[in-house]
């Protein structure tokens, strides 16, 4: 889930996925509430889950980390 979050995140913010890795915060990458909401919800109809974190996610890996738990 790691590499497919680093290409999704690649490629839609035009980023060389080698610079992003499981400790990337959100913040880092300059994304504000309406983008992480977009980002949400165009990976909730790819995966199929709904992703409505209990707490705030704000890395990478933890996003990785939260989807994992959704898809089992």
């Amino acid at each position: 889930m790691l590499e497919k979050l680093i290409d999704y995140l690649s490629k839609e913010l035009d980023i060389p996925a080698e610079e992003l890795d499981r400790d990337t915060t959100f913040e880092s990458l300059h994304l504000d509430s309406l983008d992480t909401v977009e980002m949400m919800m165009e990976l909730e109809a790819e995966l199929g889950v709904d992703l409505e974190p209990e707490s705030k996610i704000l890395t990478i890996g933890e996003l990785a980390d939260f989807i994992e738990t959704k898809l089992d």
